[in-house]
């Protein structure tokens, strides 16, 4: 009976993830329309997705990202 039970239970938890990915899916491709969006307006969608990943980042995360940014470009000359 357990086994059943486990089997079911493994079951039920595959098809989420396969629900899950399939909206993952739906979802990368609505920011893939909107990239092209933005593109087709004249923005930078490099630059866009660099400030989205900043915007997620803590205040000082993003400052010490930053900050270590800067040395390194000193460093090299840049």
């Amino acid at each position: 009976m357990t086994d059943v039970i486990a089997a079911d239970q493994l079951r039920l938890l595959i098809e989420r993830i396969e629900r899950l990915e399939e909206e993952k899916r739906g979802i990368a491709d609505d920011i893939k329309d909107v990239c092209g969006e933005a593109k087709s307006t004249g923005f930078d969608v490099k630059t866009i997705r660099q400030i989205v990943r900043l915007r997620k980042m803590e205040k000082h995360h993003r400052d010490e990202a930053e900050m270590l940014l800067e040395t390194y470009k000193t460093a090299m000359g840049l």
